[in-house]
């Protein structure tokens, strides 16, 4: 295949294994998976008033993730669930999609991951995703109406792994660079590396990945100035440094040298859910289309763990 930015042609090393995973995200036993159905029921009581749920957060995870894996309404999940359950011969009662709807805006999503054992270069971005507004050919033919509007889904993503590692989900009043701590308070693991746009250009971004001890890759802005004059007591600031061996060695130079160019990573992270899943949301109420949206990066780190491309230029 041919790269559109670089113009260079690459290959892959593991083509058989490969298209094996991409044959795989289609399975349903994939999704609905023995160890969803052994702990389809509530076993946990919660001590309050009313009767106990019957479905477990595993179950409604598991509904959803059909939901969006398949790209089904509601309805439409509960009838595909319905049927795999027949087909498997599986005596379980399916939730309706009324009880799905309910669920699933309280529901905790957590992302599957894979342990590496060393510590994570992490590249984080931003992208809107739609909630309502008119098709893409009337905005370019007449604009939009006032009431289009957005979500914004944040990820940090392994550089090494393409696994997501972290995801929050914001109304789109809120900026790119206010969600990086949230997003470090997610990972585990040890941090070497934070690689992130001009738009995490900010002391409260710095000051966080500060506090992991990672060295922070974030290119200063267009006429940056220095925050922090070497005739003060305390260490130079790690961003007054990145801008002073811009200048020395040009942004090119920097960029290589840091290994700027992974952040490019997260936008195809971003670019493959749209791809797969679509660039909107179905829900209508905030909770529900934050959950909606973990559901979908939950779903991406499985298929990404059944095999990905390793592609080397030609």
């Amino acid at each position: 295949m041919k790269h559109k930015t670089t113009g260079r042609t690459y290959r892959l090393r593991n083509w058989g294994e490969y298209n094996a995973a991409l044959v795989k995200r289609g399975s349903l036993t994939l999704w609905v998976s023995e160890a969803a159905l052994s702990a389809w029921h509530e076993a946990a009581r919660s001590g309050k008033r009313g009767a106990p749920r019957t479905y477990s957060d595993r179950a409604i995870t598991c509904m959803a993730m059909l939901s969006a894996v398949y790209r089904l309404t509601l309805r439409a999940t509960q009838g595909l669930l319905t049927s795999v359950m027949a087909l498997l011969q599986v005596q379980l009662p399916v939730p309706d999609y009324t009880t799905l709807c309910r669920r699933r805006q309280a529901l905790e999503v957590r992302l599957p991951r894979r342990a590496r054992g060393e510590p994570l270069h992490v590249v984080v971005d931003a992208t809107g995703v739609k909630v309502y507004g008119e098709g893409e050919w009337k905005v370019r033919s007449h604009g939009w109406s006032k009431r289009r509007t957005w979500r914004k889904l944040h990820l940090g993503v392994d550089a090494a792994s393409g696994d997501i590692v972290a995801a929050a989900v914001t109304t789109n009043d809120l900026s790119d660079g206010q969600l990086l701590p949230e997003l470090l308070e997610q990972i585990d693991e040890d941090i070497a590396q934070v690689s992130a746009d001009g738009a995490y250009d900010t002391r409260a971004c710095y000051k966080a990945i500060d506090a992991y001890e990672a060295r922070a890759a974030i290119p200063p802005r267009r006429g940056a100035r220095i925050w922090q004059h070497g005739n003060a007591h305390d260490p130079p600031l790690a961003r007054d440094e990145n801008l002073r061996c811009i200048r020395r060695m040009g942004r090119a130079a920097w960029k290589h040298e840091y290994g700027y160019h992974r952040r490019s990573l997260a936008e195809t992270a971003m670019f493959r859910i749209k791809t797969i899943f679509g660039d909107r949301v179905r829900a209508r109420r905030f909770k529900a289309q934050a959950a909606e949206m973990l559901i979908r990066c939950a779903a991406m780190n499985r298929m990404t763990h059944l095999g990905m491309p390793d592609s080397y230029a030609v």
